[in-house]
């Protein structure tokens, strides 16, 4: 127990380095935080300061970076685009009706490169073939799709 207490600074050291370790295996990032109070219970201990003081800062280090730190960023790690698949990937795309489009009447629009029945969205529209759509909805194998109006100069 001497040697611990006349070599303070080193066990601080090693500590942090043990920990800093073993966060390779677990990615938690809280033994990474752990280690971080242990850094600056070895810099107490390098400064002069006794143990307690050394363990309460360690101590604060630690939570402070627990509460504060690790929060944004495992929420920066975690958090990216969201990955749209299937027909929700479809959903916005621009479309080019292949025969006419009616509330009554499904028609064909080319999407993707797919053929896709179709119905528009504005229930008083009548789309004929070579207009330019956008994909507003998809229930099922039918497409829901609104006609673009053309900016105008």
């Amino acid at each position: 127990m001497d040697w611990l207490r006349d070599h303070l600074w080193e066990t601080w050291l090693v500590a942090g380095a043990a920990l800093a370790a073993l966060e390779l295996i677990s990615l938690d990032l809280v033994l990474l935080m752990l280690a971080g109070g242990a850094v600056v219970g070895f810099l107490t201990a390098i400064l002069g300061g006794p143990f307690p003081l050394q363990l309460v800062l360690a101590l604060i280090a630690s939570v402070g970076l627990l509460a504060v730190v690790r929060p944004s960023v495992v929420h920066r790690l975690h958090g990216g685009p969201t990955l749209r698949t299937g027909t929700e990937a479809l959903v916005g795309r621009r479309a080019t009706v292949l025969a006419t489009v009616e509330h009554d009447n499904p028609g064909r629009i080319k999407l993707g490169g797919e053929e896709w029945s179709a119905l528009p969205y504005d229930e008083d529209d009548q789309l004929e073939p070579g207009t330019a759509v956008d994909v507003v909805a998809i229930k099922g194998a039918t497409a829901y799709v609104l006609r673009i109006h053309p900016l105008e100069a």
